[in-house]
């Protein structure tokens, strides 16, 4: 009877628009909302599965939905948690129980780090799956990040192809640059900017044995090894000075205690002219822990950062902030893309792996897309640079070199085609 009426309090303080049935393991049937659309029925199975709701929900959800103890009877799983967040945003302090949530904050702002060792043991967790995984779902050029998409509709191959024009944009490239990237993932960006951007030299470090081993053989397939190169490496034993330095999706994983590590690295391997461009996820709210449930099975280490954590942290380095720009909404439709392809395949996910993989990953791209669509998870492009006058004055330069860019694609496209 106590978990009843705590679910009940819980229910009617996190759903107030649309309606939500949930009929409990034992068989008491809860309604919250108010009649409107979206209707959505669950059903909980298995002894206990309320009460381990109720005690840590933030982990407790994730792991009965995986586990099939969570069951969407009407409605989707996406609705179902557009009830659950849409109008309470996620917020902790409205918990039924939020004593976990209490002490996984504590316990955040006393560990927050990532060494070298744990660094490449937790990338090895996702990033080392089977190759046969990613391309059921990513993009022909494999990009693993949040997507641009310049208007309604675009496809994800052309979104994705966007946000490498974008970010080639703003990086600036001179022709005759050299290039780093931090967390080279697949390779696909490193090789936009030289084939495209006009950047001499490129080198590609990242901490994932599998995505090294695809990146050096598709800067091979491309003819472009000579100018490309993709290393095993941390961020903090690269060695060198670089024109340019972009990280797309891997500074999510530093983790707060290690900012200070990772931007005076970025600002000892910049060159005095430079210009750096970090993309990653991050928060608009205040800084907090990262979901229980994505840290335990998806990314281990993994922390999303607010502008007010990483700001001191630049601004020690040496390093200036030259331009932020806030993508949205533009990774709830990536995350979207994703889970409907993954979906549309998972025949091939069991085969691989099982049904309880597939059940797991359709929470992690339902949950995530859930999360920019209703709470305050967005991505920060953020620009630095050393220097004042390393940029042009206005910002019509993005504009400019995207255009550049898009007419160096065609004009590759075109030769390839002859």
């Amino acid at each position: 009877m106590v978990f009843d009426r705590l679910l009940a309090k819980a229910l009617s303080t996190f759903v107030r628009h649309g309606t939500l049935q949930v009929t409990t393991e034992t068989g008491r049937v809860h309604v919250a909302g108010d009649g409107t659309e979206p209707r959505v029925s669950v059903r909980f199975r298995g002894r206990g599965a309320i009460r381990a709701l109720l005690l840590d929900p933030e982990l407790a959800l994730g792991e009965l939905y995986t586990d099939g103890r969570l069951l969407i009877e009407r409605g989707t799983l996406l609705e179902f948690l557009q009830l659950l967040l849409q109008d309470s945003h996620g917020e902790r302090s409205k918990l039924p129980l939020p004593t976990v949530a209490t002490l996984r904050q504590l316990a955040w702002r006393l560990t927050g780090g990532n060494d070298a060792k744990l660094s490449k043991t937790n990338v090895a967790h996702h990033y080392d799956l089977s190759s046969e995984l990613y391309d059921l779902f990513l993009d022909r050029h494999r990009q693993y990040s949040c997507a641009y998409f310049e208007h309604a509709g675009q496809s994800l191959d052309e979104a994705q192809r966007a946000k490498q024009r974008h970010i080639a944009a703003k990086l600036f490239v001179r022709p005759g640059d050299r290039v780093l990237e931090i967390g080279s993932g697949w390779g696909g960006l490193a090789l936009y900017l030289a084939r495209y951007a006009g950047a001499e030299q490129v080198r590609g470090i990242t901490l994932s044995d599998e995505q090294l081993v695809a990146a050096r053989r598709s800067a091979a397939a491309h003819g472009v090894s000579d100018r490309v190169e993709f290393a095993l490496e941390d961020y903090r034993s690269t060695q060198g000075r670089f024109d340019r330095i972009v990280s797309v999706g891997m500074f999510e994983h530093v983790g707060p205690r290690d900012y200070p590590a990772y931007f005076a690295a970025a600002a000892r391997l910049l060159a005095e002219d430079g210009v750096m461009l970090l993309h990653t996820i991050g928060r608009t709210g205040e800084p907090g822990y990262t979901n229980p449930w994505i840290r335990k099975y998806i990314f281990p280490g993994g922390h999303m950062p607010t502008l007010a954590e990483m700001t001191p942290a630049i601004e020690r380095s040496g390093l200036m902030v030259t331009d932020v720009e806030v993508l949205r909404l533009h990774y709830a439709e990536t995350l979207k893309a994703w889970r409907e392809r993954f979906m549309a395949r998972a025949d091939v996910v069991t085969r691989l792996y099982d049904e309880r993989f597939v059940r797991m990953w359709e929470f992690y791209f339902t949950l995530c897309e859930a999360a920019f669509r209703w709470e305050d998870v967005v991505v920060f492009q953020v620009q630095l640079a050393k220097r004042n006058d390393a940029l042009p004055l206005t910002r019509d330069y993005v504009a400019r070199a995207e255009e550049a860019l898009r007419e160096a694609e065609r004009v590759s496209c075109q030769l390839a085609a002859e």
